[in-house]
């Protein structure tokens, strides 16, 4: 994922109603950014002053032009915050053959029903998927008082829609089809993936009780740059 122009370079002032985030850009102007980020954005909003990166989407009409991309969070790190980007990076992944066991030559699709839910990607025809792949954004790292362990955890706050998506997972591989959780880490110090039992014990629960079925679970590692996002290398999980 190239970024044309690359991503500029800003200070995060606030994020405020969830979806909005006041920056001050080089020249010293302030302006108000969309966040594309549903969750807490624990340890990625710091409630201080920190580096980030945005887009400019280039639309003089959309009510905030510059969507927020990336912030420097503890230990120097930096964090993906846009939930927009990961299915994109895994879909290209994918399709470029990247991930070796997930081989795109049946068809790779998007946004694809299964009962009364939908999943971020599918292999094999669309009326008629043989793999069902659901995609997670990754971001809960350390904190400035905590060591930098490396191992980046999901979820941020409680999330009954994952939960769910974890069962529904479940009944995938029930009827004899494969179903995939890809996390999708974007975070640059991450060494490993885990589940955050402290956050969501019913989702840790769920995770585990997933893998024992059947569900396969991924982890992969995103190179974040001005530049462009990418996924750079797959990462174990830590149960």
């Amino acid at each position: 994922m190239t970024f044309d122009p690359p991503l500029e370079a800003v200070t995060l002032l606030r994020r405020y109603k969830r979806f909005m985030a006041d920056v001050v850009r080089a020249d010293g102007s302030e302006i108000t950014v969309h966040c594309p980020n549903t969750g807490s954005m624990k340890n990625c909003v710091l409630g201080e002053p920190q580096q980030a990166l945005i887009s400019d989407s280039g639309n003089p009409k959309r009510k905030y032009r510059h969507t927020l991309e990336a912030l420097q969070v503890a230990h120097g790190h930096w964090a993906g915050v846009n939930t927009a980007r990961p299915n994109a990076l895994v879909e290209e992944a994918v399709r470029a053959g990247q991930i070796p066991v997930l081989d795109p030559t049946s068809g790779v699709e998007r946004e694809v029903k299964y009962g009364d839910s939908r999943f971020d990607l599918a292999l094999g025809e669309r009326a008629d998927p043989h793999t069902f792949i659901e995609v997670k954004n990754v971001t809960l790292g350390p904190g400035p008082d905590d060591k930098d362990d490396g191992v980046i955890a999901f979820p941020d706050s409680v999330t009954e829609r994952g939960q769910k998506h974890l069962q529904t997972l479940m009944a995938v591989v029930a009827s004899g089809k494969r179903a995939v959780l890809f996390f999708c880490v974007q975070h640059s110090g991450a060494t490993a993936a885990r589940p955050a039992d402290e956050i969501d014990v019913r989702y840790g629960q769920l995770l585990r009780e997933a893998i024992e079925k059947g569900v396969e679970v991924l982890a992969w590692k995103v190179a974040l740059s001005a530049e462009g996002f990418e996924l750079e290398k797959p990462l174990p999980i830590a149960l």
